[in-house]
């Protein structure tokens, strides 16, 4: 093949047949579509191929393309502006994954945090910063290319014009029975599910969305894609979570077993996608015709070192974290876990004896935008290696932990509480909870 652009080599990826051996379903055929082999390596490449091409089209040469994004549409965006002479600048609110950094300044973008009340753009909350310099890039007369990949229909057509129907060509003229996408922007699952249910309307679709209390990254928890303008419930007939600690497992499955370099995200599709049909397939009779069954593995493995050795040090030779959240059991969490409403936090702060420390586990951007009066900011993951090394605290010390919704914090209330520490809550329902509450809240 020879392309005059790398931009032609988008699209047509392989669909692959993962061995039933590996995943021991018996009358489903599982396939794996390796957008991973996408040039700039995910699948972003095609959206933002397809958000950018009118832009780009119409540039003059020094203007800067920006997008909302902290992973691999960044990391596509800043490689089509630069092929065109232009610059890109990513904002965020936070930089989860030092590799994805560190690529995106080698590739000559800008980055640029945000302060922001959450983790994830709340295009309702119009005191957010992150929210206001969003609805000024839409504004008339921007001086950036905004490609707004949230709410760009562009997103989803890439996908409705090409990822659908490669599946159903490769399927020889069928669409799968189930096709399993994991929700970050909605753009892949929205557009693939529609082009299958127009061709067979019996087609089911997965969502799969991240555990409230983890982090895995290109996934949003549902309560994050509910902020996402490309978002529609009806796109999906389940919607179910995964953990990071199952995604890291499929994605060693993948790799190891399938020789697929895939992402965590790749291995929570995977592994959701083999425990829904596990179910589904106990219903099926011996008689049944086989099943098809499709999901995306989204980008390569290289990009999340850091965060497979921060959960499962021991897959990079580190010793094995006894003491972490990821070794919570949701049970022990719920057993173990203390929470204080907002009133009671209130309380507990003004007249406890001692008063307790207050530890904000947000990111440093959302802490610095609004907190509550007197609180310490330690990000999560700081506060998860400070368990093993030492807590700058001692054992007696009251402590209310918060965090975005309660989530977190309450999980690490747990693991806290499981070390021997007393008197350690979780703010229920989180700053959020608080700030709805018409509790006070400070800047830094």
């Amino acid at each position: 093949m020879r392309y005059d652009s790398i931009t032609e080599a988008i699209g047509n990826t392989p669909l692959v047949r993962i061995d039933p051996a590996v995943h021991g379903l018996r009358r489903i055929d599982l396939y794996a579509k390796l957008e991973m082999l996408n040039p700039f390596g995910s699948v972003k490449d095609r959206p933002a191929w397809n958000m950018a091409r009118p832009l780009l089209e119409a540039a003059e040469n020094g203007e800067t393309v920006v997008e909302l994004s902290s992973g691999n549409t960044a990391k596509a965006l800043a490689l089509l502006a630069g092929m065109h002479g232009l610059r890109f600048k990513s904002v965020t609110n936070r930089m989860r994954v030092p590799e994805i950094r560190e690529l995106l300044l080698l590739l000559g973008a800008e980055i640029e945090e945000l302060p922001g009340q959450s983790e994830c753009l709340d295009p309702t909350d119009t005191d957010d910063p992150l929210t206001r310099f969003h609805q000024a890039l839409s504004e008339p007369g921007s001086t950036y290319l905004h490609t707004d990949q949230y709410f760009n229909p562009l997103n989803t057509e890439a996908h409705a014009a090409g990822t659908g129907p490669e599946i159903i060509k490769d399927l020889d003229g069928r669409a799968p029975d189930w096709f399993v996408a994991c929700v970050g922007t909605a753009g892949s699952s929205t557009g693939v599910a529609r082009v299958l249910r127009e061709h067979d309307p019996d087609a089911r679709v997965l969502g799969l969305v991240a555990d409230k209390s983890d982090f895995i990254p290109g996934i949003r928890t549902i309560d994050e894609v509910h902020q996402v303008g490309l978002f529609d419930p009806a796109t999906y007939d389940t919607i179910e979570s995964v953990t990071s600690e199952e995604a890291i497992e499929g994605m060693l499955t993948l790799i190891r077993r399938c020789g697929l370099l895939s992402g965590p995200t790749g291995g929570a599709a995977y592994l959701g996608a083999v425990r829904h049909l596990r179910s589904l397939e106990a219903e099926l009779t011996d008689a049944a015709p086989r099943r098809t069954a499709v999901f995306i593995v989204c980008d390569r493995a290289e990009s999340y070192l850091s965060y497979v050795r921060q959960r499962r040090p021991e897959l990079l030779g580190g010793p094995r974290r006894g003491h972490s959240v990821t070794a919570l059991t949701d049970a022990e969490v719920r057993a173990k876990a203390r929470t204080v409403d907002t009133d009671g936090a209130r309380r507990w702060i003004t007249a406890g004896e001692p008063r307790p420390l207050v530890v904000d586990l947000r990111g440093p951007h959302a802490y610095a935008a609004l907190h509550i009066e007197g609180s310490v900011n330690i990000v999560d993951e700081l506060f998860d290696e400070l368990v093993r090394a030492g807590l700058p605290f001692s054992k007696a010390q009251p402590v209310l932990l918060a965090c975005p919704v309660g989530e977190k914090s309450a999980r690490y209330a747990a693991l806290l509480t499981r070390l021997g520490h007393p008197d350690v809550r979780s703010l229920a329902g989180g700053i959020v909870a608080w700030r709805d509450a018409g509790a006070p809240l400070v800047r830094e």
